[in-house]
């Protein structure tokens, strides 16, 4: 299966924030919380959201132009990718691309671009701390103190245990948390119900209730694409292992092929310059021989001594 061609619907995280109905009141109150304001005129937003972005490039993102400010915003419940501010750089470049028209880029007048923010909210079951902030510098092979170019992103731990402020100030977000988490624990007690069982349970205890009510059968989809999503996510981890596990068996067979060579030559020029030695004593043992012999038949000395002395045959002493 080709997962790199799938298409996802909106997860809920995205629709909350970014598609329903009440979408721009949500993100303007987490707007609020983020930055201490109190913004309430939600048709100073736009939703500059891209269309048809590369799955697995971004999938839960929100995007939108407030207080001449680009928010990009995303949602993670896996681990969360060290790669993260890379890819908002690109995300951010294509939306860049949707709000100018080339020829403006041309222009002797300097654009006014909106300034961008980036943030991550990690509502995974991995240990990961309250704050944290990833760099784009950090993957940079020559490390400066002033890098060229920099991009920082904002991730946010927003699992209930940790507290993080947003979830006290944004009332929204709050109860997104407390959905998920009464998602996954139906999840772990009844899987085959457990979505329709995590609905009703949040409408009874009135969390996102208003948002439920009106749309159970949506959010029972988005729900199921959400964890397709996850499993192909494994599944292509899985395959990643697979395929770096065959490809290190097959460097190691090159290299132990390599190796071999190298050691076959080298014991190869050991022994040749052994074998070397022992001919070049061997010759020069008999040549010292021939030279003997030739002395003593020239002292008159007779043959059978010779032999025994130089322990040449009589053929080659009798042809000196």
């Amino acid at each position: 299966m080709s997962i790199s061609n799938r298409k996802y619907k909106d997860s809920v995280f995205v629709d909350l924030f970014s598609e329903d109905e009440k979408a721009k009141e949500n993100f303007l109150s987490l707007y609020n919380a983020l930055h201490g304001t109190e913004l309430k005129d939600t048709e100073q937003l736009k939703n500059v959201r891209l269309d048809q972005v590369l799955y697995m490039s971004f999938y839960n993102d929100v995007s939108y132009l407030v207080d001449n400010k680009v928010i990009v915003l995303a949602e993670h419940q896996s681990t969360i990718n060290p790669n993260m501010p890379l890819r908002c750089l690109e995300y951010v470049s294509r939306l860049y691309e949707s709000l100018f028209q080339s020829k403006e880029k041309y222009s002797r007048k300097l654009l006014n671009i909106p300034t961008p923010e980036f943030y991550v909210f990690y509502n995974g079951e991995d240990p990961f701390p309250c704050d944290k902030t990833l760099k784009l510098s950090e993957a940079f092979i020559e490390s400066t103190e002033k890098p060229n170019l920099e991009l920082t992103v904002k991730v946010i731990n927003i699992n209930q245990k940790k507290r993080h402020p947003v979830l006290k100030n944004c009332k929204p977000m709050y109860e997104y948390t407390l959905f998920v988490e009464t998602v996954r624990r139906w999840k772990k007690n009844d899987p085959q119900n457990a979505f329709q069982k995590a609905i009703e349970e949040c409408i009874a205890n009135g969390i996102l209730s208003d948002y439920l009510k009106r749309k159970t059968k949506e959010v029972i989809n988005m729900l199921l694409a959400e964890y397709d999503y996850e499993t192909d996510i494994a599944v292509q981890r899985a395959e990643e292992r697979e395929i770096a596990f065959a490809e290190g068996i097959e460097q190691g067979i090159e290299q132990g092929i390599e190796q071999g060579i190298e050691q076959g030559i080298e014991q190869g020029i050991e022994q040749g310059i052994e074998r070397g030695i022992e001919q070049g004593i061997e010759q020069g043992s008999h040549q010292k021989a021939l030279e003997t012999a030739k002395l003593m038949k020239e002292a008159n000395c007779e043959l059978d001594f010779i032999v025994q002395m130089t322990r040449l045959c009589k053929e080659e002493i009798e042809a000196l």
